[in-house]
């Protein structure tokens, strides 16, 4: 009797105690995201393209079609995304549940500028729903043009479908995680794909990366004498 007592009692002292917990983890539960999401990304973003994963088409080879779909209309070309000295093409996991996909955007939308002055056009792709993306773009004020291919098609036709995932599993359809430059004739000139997702080259050295890649002078953001001279 004097153990149900205080059984009753415990409960009933713990029981408000527990709502209040509930309701301040639901009323905070934006910044408590924010933090643990912060948290988790903190460390991920690396210099170089440091191992030998190299999934893609291979440099040097032109860059096949899509099929993905943009504002309802369906892409098969990047050539509406590309400005004047060429494309990075940015294939993510997931825009709605992938932290590290999430974070990287966010990385190079705050670096978008750069890119704009070097002549270089970027387009992302995702798996994902577009009204999924669509949540995660108006939070993050991303104007990078975001391609939906929720039958991952353009993935395989890439070669950059991960195949760890079979039909029915959650991630089944995510490519690995990278990022291919195209040069303005539609030639594939430089890969960033690294095995462990969890880790993006930095928007910083990706810009570089992309610089040297197509050629374009670090200093002015113009393609570079050698690369306007004509092949012969």
């Amino acid at each position: 009797m004097i153990g149900s007592a205080l059984l009753k009692s415990t409960l009933k002292f713990l029981a408000p105690l527990l709502l209040l917990v509930l309701a301040l983890a639901y009323v905070f539960r934006e910044p408590l995201k924010e933090m643990a999401f912060a948290q988790l990304t903190q460390d991920m973003f690396v210099a170089s393209d440091n191992d030998d994963f190299d999934p893609g088409p291979a440099v040097g080879s032109h860059f096949p079609g899509l099929q993905a779909t943009y504002r309802g209309r369906t892409i098969t070309l990047i050539n509406e995304f590309a400005d004047v000295n060429g494309t990075v093409f940015i294939a993510s996991r997931s825009y709605d549940w992938s932290p590290y996909c999430m974070r990287q955007l966010i990385q190079l939308q705050e670096n978008k500028a750069d890119f704009d002055a070097a002549g270089i056009g970027m387009v992302a792709i995702t798996y994902d729903d577009p009204s999924l993306q669509q949540a995660f773009i108006d939070q993050f004020a991303i104007t990078i043009p975001v391609l939906s291919d929720v039958s991952s098609l353009s993935f395989k036709t890439l070669g950059i479908l991960n195949e760890n995932y079979v039909a029915g599993d959650f991630h089944y359809g995510i490519p690995h995680p990278g990022m291919i430059v195209i040069d303005p004739t539609g030639k594939v000139v430089g890969k960033l794909f690294l095995e462990d997702y969890s880790s993006r080259v930095d928007s910083a050295a990706a810009l570089a990366f992309a610089k040297t890649a197509l050629g374009v002078d670090p200093r002015q953001g113009q393609l570079s004498e050698l690369r306007r001279i004509p092949d012969r």
